[in-house]
């Protein structure tokens, strides 16, 4: 069927915007919204919309063929976007919050058997219905707060075996008509497993994992941990390259704990995205903007581990292209982006617009819907996928970091509330 929406508040579509402030970017209350087979058709005047469809004065009606929605003056956002999750794992540790605030670093606590080998161990040990179940659960909870497309990383299987089944098991998660769709990233190069050396390791990376996920045809994107103690800049580089000639997009974790030159390859390779960047110089930040590649930062990490946050002070004042997603792992346990959102405009003085544009227009440019079609604006011919704000301003959505600041999310054209 098709679903017309009326009488909406502010309108934010980004459909119109430009420039790094992203100007016209909100329009003003009265549009309404036609939608049909998952696609937005029409953006039209609310009383255009009324009068061509019969549409009576009822929060919620049937019109022959045409499901209609009055918003009653409520704000509408896009659909968010969430470009860098650690979806499947399985195993708890909680434990090492303790172990951090008695002194302990990252670094130390994986020798002590925590961090990502212990995750890889617990995921390893889960059956394919316990990780389904778990994603699934996960992908509600995200859709809860507004998420419409989330990208999805391998990484805790860290063998050919176990990396394959985890992007099967996410595959099967993808297209629900209830869950946010994925956009699947093969990141074999998330850490060393035991009994291997950093340099066998990546040869088995490159020579056996490689080959069977460009088989196996569901990862779009290769990812690396291009840190000082995981992959060096080289051994990153190697990997980088062999998969982009295997035909795979190219992100990388890069400068989270330091320094380590992340910043500089990923600048050279051209790659789609460098996310934490922390520590990235600015010299090398501007080196990324003219590379075309978009810095991720991810906000949940420096509120759950301490970390430094970002100066986005010198990214506003140079305009370098940037996204916010959650980066969801065991120590980051939230996919709530109007969370991540409400981080950086209290934390790091950021407006509330481009932080929505960097959940929603910006993620949209690295993170691509399996449709095709445009996402992470409202506009003519894009998906389908948008957010009803539940309030008088759309700039609520930051205010709510405790809970869903949506009364319902339109999914690739299904209404759910929530």
């Amino acid at each position: 069927m098709r679903s017309v929406f009326v009488n909406l508040g502010p309108l934010v579509s980004f459909r119109h915007a430009h420039g790094p402030n992203h100007e016209n970017a909100i329009e003003p209350a009265g549009m309404g919204i036609v939608v049909k087979d998952g696609q937005i058709t029409r953006i039209e005047e609310s009383s255009v919309l009324r009068e061509e469809f019969s549409i009576p004065n009822e929060v919620h009606s049937v019109v022959g063929d045409t499901l209609c929605f009055d918003l009653q003056h409520r704000p509408v956002v896009p659909g968010l976007i969430d470009a860098h999750t650690h979806l499947l794992w399985a195993g708890d540790r909680s434990r090492e919050i303790s172990l951090r605030r008695e002194g302990k670093t990252y670094a130390e606590i994986a020798s002590l058997g925590g961090g990502i080998q212990y995750s890889v161990e617990q995921t390893r040990s889960a059956t394919d219905d316990q990780l389904h179940s778990l994603g699934y659960q996960r992908l509600r909870e995200a859709l809860n707060t507004g998420t419409t497309h989330l990208e999805a990383k391998s990484g805790y299987g860290l063998s050919v075996e176990s990396e394959l089944r985890l992007l099967e098991v996410a595959e099967r998660l993808n297209g629900n008509a209830h869950t946010p769709t994925i956009d699947h990233t093969w990141m074999g190069a998330h850490d060393v497993p035991k009994g291997q050396t950093t340099d066998e390791y990546v040869e088995s990376v490159i020579s056996d994992q490689l080959p069977a996920i460009v088989e196996q045809d569901i990862a779009r994107s290769a990812d690396v941990f291009c840190e000082p103690g995981w992959f060096s800049v080289e051994q990153s580089e190697t990997i980088l390259q062999a998969s982009r000639k295997a035909g795979l997009d190219l992100r990388m974790h890069v400068d989270e704990f330091a320094d380590g030159g992340g910043g500089s390859l990923a600048s050279e390779l051209r790659v789609q995205t460098a996310d934490h960047a922390y520590h990235t110089p600015l010299d090398v930040r501007l080196n990324m903007k003219d590379s075309g590649v978009n810095t991720g930062f991810l906000p949940g990490t420096p509120y759950a581990m301490g970390d430094a946050w970002p100066n986005m002070g010198e990214i506003h004042e140079h305009a370098i292209p940037f996204t916010l997603a959650s980066d969801f792992n065991p120590n980051c346990r939230t996919l709530s982006l109007p969370f991540m959102c409400s981080l950086m405009v209290q934390r790091c003085n950021m407006h509330p617009l481009h932080a929505l544009a960097a959940v929603s227009t910006n993620a949209a440019k690295t993170t691509p819907h399996p449709s095709g079609l445009p996402h992470g604006v409202i506009a003519e011919g894009a998906a389908a996928n948008f957010n009803i704000i539940d309030g008088e301003h759309w700039e609520s959505m930051v205010l709510r970091p405790s809970s869903s600041p949506f009364s319902a999310t339109v999914l690739n054209g299904q209404f759910i509330a929530h």
